[in-house]
């Protein structure tokens, strides 16, 4: 197996605030609290240290156990939940929606990126233990999100009706499921371990989260993954106060109001608006805002009124109604996590980005942000097509547009890169501009449109020439598209639309284990892995 490994500005799948805080440019410097390099983590070690208590290590070891107490373990997951009621010992984090059989391939890199993580650092701190997490989003409510996976170009779907919190659904529909992604697999003996490792994670669980944590121990569970969800009522205790305060103070709303207005001031694009109160109620079936009012607190579109705060928590020792959203979920993860470091998707760290002032106010650790490994697979007969058509795996990663006139352009007798010209052309034109300013400044305006004129000709006959060109290499240029297409469905990358069963079926295991080899998650850049 071998990787090359391609910096992620020159992949073009990356937006302007990933690659300006992988380039730790400055303006960034106020929305994020220590850059993810290895050194960094001892004084991330220390400030949690100080803000992470025995008493919370014990709440959160005993509800764990009580996750886990129907799931076979390896020894090496039992002993990093053992390990997490040391003072030494710290969190790696990556969460994840709870998609049907994981959903999209870069789940596995997001895990394999906290493991590897968890690796680098024990070697650096070795008196500290690290322990990888995976947070299960069991809280969401957006079935439509996750109630699919797609496998060799077929979507498969789990048609059922479903509201509130998709962690607590019932697995029922989930056979029809497993014969439609039975049906599509091969008979050989990873396809049946796949076929087992569903039905024991779908059929024979009661609810999703049941089946998610299955699915993902089966994958990770010898790596020492220790899986953790958040729909608890032991560690929703320890929320609590920041609960109340959210719903006295409406913290979150004046501090990530304030950072969107300089987030945008920066020129980024804000990911998730607040509102006046960002917690939800989860009941039997529904997970729904609470709204302040004149008289107290309502739940909407039910009959909850409470008149204060701490009378939402007065009729009930458990505390599973309490659910914050995408903006107050961060600060609950790391409230009972002893954690140092969040691993996401760009999407995600630029949320999290949005957050740091909250964190402040509600006095929490605000935790290193890592942007996940992010990868191309290109199997044997991927990488033999590519060196036929004479390219190599980087050129893919250009629009298919370019990818083709450099292709063409490299066989013709004709030149197709008109940049030369363009140049000469707006050079004559600049010159006549100066000319018109000295004679007659009214003929700027005519000197400007008639280069307008020019440049548009040009584009149109370089774009004729080139199709012109292409009709006589018509089987390079489909053999061209083909390939593209293979790797990068939908001109996107491919980590977003395969689900991780397309590997597995051929490779098993080893597929896993070659990403823990090829993926470095301080790197910090895009990894083409040759399988």
């Amino acid at each position: 197996m071998e990787s090359l490994h391609i910096p992620y500005k020159d992949t073009g799948y990356f937006s302007n605030i990933m690659l300006d805080y992988l380039a730790q440019k400055e303006n960034l410097r106020p929305f994020y609290n220590r850059f993810p390099s290895i050194e960094n983590f001892e004084a991330q070690i220390e400030e949690k240290s100080q803000f992470y208590s025995s008493t919370t290590r014990k709440v959160l070891v005993n509800a764990i156990e009580k996750q886990y107490q129907k799931l076979e373990i390896s020894a090496e997951t039992q002993q990093n939940i053992d390990n997490l009621v040391l003072p030494t010992t710290f969190t790696i984090t990556t969460g994840h929606q709870l998609n049907l059989f994981s959903g999209p391939l870069y789940f596995l890199y997001k895990i394999v990126s906290v493991i590897n993580l968890c690796k680098e650092l024990k070697a650096a701190y070795p008196k500290h233990n690290f322990v990888p997490i995976y947070w299960m989003a069991s809280e969401d409510h957006d079935f439509e999100e996750i109630q699919y996976f797609n496998f060799k170009s077929t979507k498969i779907s789990w048609k059922r009706e479903a509201s509130g919190a998709v962690g607590r659904l019932d697995t029922s529909g989930l056979s029809d499921v497993y014969q439609e992604f039975s049906s599509l697999l091969n008979s050989g003996t990873y396809a049946n371990e796949l076929r087992s490792i569903f039905k024991n994670a779908y059929l024979e669980q009661n609810n999703l989260a049941e089946a998610s944590r299955y699915l993902v121990n089966a994958l990770f569970s010898k790596y020492g993954l220790v899986v953790v969800d958040g729909d608890d009522s032991q560690l929703k205790t320890l929320f609590k106060p920041y609960a109340l305060q959210e719903l006295e103070e409406q913290v979150s709303f004046k501090n990530v109001t304030e950072t969107n207005v300089n987030i945008e001031k920066e020129g980024y694009k804000i990911q998730v608006n607040p509102r006046e109160i960002n917690l939800f109620y989860i009941g039997d079936g529904f997970r729904e805002r609470i709204v302040k009012q004149e008289s107290g607190y309502k739940v909407l579109n039910t009959n909850l009124v409470f008149k204060t705060a701490e009378d939402l928590f007065k009729n009930s020792d458990k505390l599973e109604f309490v659910s914050g959203n995408a903006l107050l979920r961060p600060l609950y993860q790391e409230v009972i996590l002893p954690n140092l470091c969040y691993v996401g998707g760009g999407g995600e760290l630029a949320y999290w980005m949005q957050l740091k002032t909250t964190f402040k106010s509600f006095k929490v650790p605000f935790p290193v942000l890592l942007l996940r490994n992010s990868a191309l697979l290109v199997s044997p007969k991927q990488q033999k097509k590519t060196d036929k058509l004479g390219l190599e795996l980087k050129d893919f990663f250009l629009s298919q547009n370019d990818l083709i006139k450099k292709k063409v352009n490299e066989l013709s007798t004709i030149n197709f890169d008109f940049k030369a010209k363009r140049k000469q052309l707006e050079a004559t034109f600049k010159e006549l501009e100066i000319l018109s300013s000295k004679t007659d400044k009214s003929f700027i305006g005519a000197v400007k449109a008639q280069e307008a004129k020019q440049l548009k000709g040009l584009d149109r006959l370089e774009k004729r020439l080139l199709k012109a060109e292409k009709k006589k290499m018509y089987e390079l240029v489909t053999r061209i598209e083909i390939l593209q297409n293979e790797l990068f469905p939908h001109q996107s990358l491919e980590e977003r639309h395969k689900n991780f069963s397309d590997y597995y079926e051929e490779y098993g295991g080893n597929l896993i284990d070659s990403l823990l080899v090829a993926l470095k998650p301080l790197a910090m850049e895009f990894t083409v892995i040759k399988l």
